[in-house]
């Protein structure tokens, strides 16, 4: 089987924008909620200080503006208020499903209905998710986002080591 051909230069700094963005978002979303031992939330001031300075430093080393990251902290913020009800919903749902599988007998229509409810919370916060990311690639320039993008991927290749 043949590699694939090599996007053009333009389509692939799209991308790597949008992964960039994605990195950002999830760092808004979901690193915040927990203190460095993941075992206690943060109270919201401390999560607001960690996401504000998490994005300040990003944005700083993509070389951006202080009004590009308070643009970016509340595009986060907003995105992070509007995925926590479908946060609770998915845990309910997960609740919901050990429920039904722990039951004397197995209610596969009340499990089907229960994928399907989740696979509904799952479209919704992808597409805010997407929404955010959006939102974010319209307040940074090109070369913000490409570098955005290098320094998150930097990020991904030591997650992945070790």
């Amino acid at each position: 089987m043949k590699p694939a051909p090599p996007l053009p230069s333009s389509r692939r700094r799209w991308f790597a924008g949008l992964a960039a963005l994605g990195g950002l978002g999830l760092l808004g979303t979901q690193a915040q909620a927990y203190g460095w031992d993941r075992r206690e939330k943060l109270d919201p001031e401390e999560t607001a200080r960690r996401l504000d300075w998490r994005i300040g430093r990003l944005v700083k080393e993509a070389g951006g503006t202080t009004q590009q990251k308070d643009r970016l902290v509340a595009i986060a913020t907003a995105a992070m208020a509007d995925l926590k009800p479908l946060r609770e919903q998915a845990r309910a749902s997960r609740r919901r499903g050990l429920d039904l599988l722990a039951a004397p007998s197995v209610d596969r229509i009340g499990l089907e209905q229960l994928r399907v409810a989740q696979m509904q919370i799952a479209d919704a916060r992808s597409r805010r998710m997407l929404q955010a990311m959006a939102d974010a690639a319209d307040v940074l320039a090109p070369e913000q986002r490409i570098k955005v993008a290098e320094r998150l991927k930097q990020r991904l290749e030591r997650h992945r080591r070790g």
